[in-house]
């Protein structure tokens, strides 16, 4: 949810989705209860740097202030210790996902944890740029890039399907899915779609954990019994 070295992310939860009312930068932070326009945002930084002069919110140069602000999430993304225990008391968010590397510190955590917040640890929440650089290593061993093999028979393949919905319907098949349905998935496609899938079942094995009734006490937690046992699989799988 951050762009560009922006380290701080406040969202308030509207219906189906998210509107963002706080953006903290090295400079300070920029709010609008109603929401932040991001792309003008973002382009505003690009040109001039700063948050400040930006005419869709209210600008304040104090912007660790702003990690209080009332919201449902709040997405520390860029320095490491942001909420400690002198204002973790005082955070106002429901959900925290840790976009940085340790942007809650311990003290701040058991802080959080006894106000009910719920913590998206770091372990988790920012482990897709591992995972994209694991398959780029399966990828450089192999010397086959990913689809290669398979691309354009699924090119075929659904142009076929296409063509007998076609001829059984009497209709044309729709010209804004055609592009999507037809083409072969490119390695970018596939990259994407393996990260969906670790992150979703990782997810999924963290949350099933962290619910049970022996399980873990948080998130995070989880995240590290479920790493150390399945690291001392490994281990004992190698007879070690």
């Amino acid at each position: 949810m951050a762009f560009g070295s922006v380290p701080c992310v406040s969202i308030a939860s509207v219906t189906a989705e998210a509107r963002i009312i706080t953006v903290i930068e090295r400079d300070g932070a920029v709010r609008n209860p109603e929401g932040l326009n991001i792309e003008a945002l973002k382009q505003h930084l690009v040109e001039t740097g700063a948050l400040e002069g930006f005419s869709g919110g209210d600008y304040e140069a104090d912007g660790p202030t702003a990690l209080e602000d009332s919201c449902d999430l709040l997405i520390p993304a860029a320095l490491e210790g942001a909420i400690h225990a002198k204002n973790a008391e005082r955070i106002n968010a429901r959900l925290i996902v840790e976009a940085a590397n340790g942007p809650v510190t311990f003290e701040a955590d058991r802080i959080l944890q006894e106000n009910g917040v719920v913590i998206l640890p770091d372990l988790f929440a920012n482990a897709g740029g591992v995972t994209v650089s694991y398959f780029e290593w399966v990828k450089n061993i192999t010397h086959i890039p990913f689809g290669l093999m398979e691309r354009r028979r699924e090119e075929n393949a659904h142009r076929a399907l296409a063509g007998s919905i076609e001829k059984m319907t009497g209709n044309s098949f729709p010209t804004d899915a055609a592009k999507s349905f037809i083409d072969g998935a490119r390695e970018i496609d596939l990259v994407r779609s393996g990260l969906d899938e670790k992150m979703r079942s990782a997810y999924a094995e963290m949350s099933q954990l962290w619910n049970t009734k022996k399980g873990a006490k948080d998130l995070r937690t989880a995240a590290y019994s479920i790493a150390v046992r399945k690291i001392a699989g490994m281990y004992q799988a190698l007879g070690i």
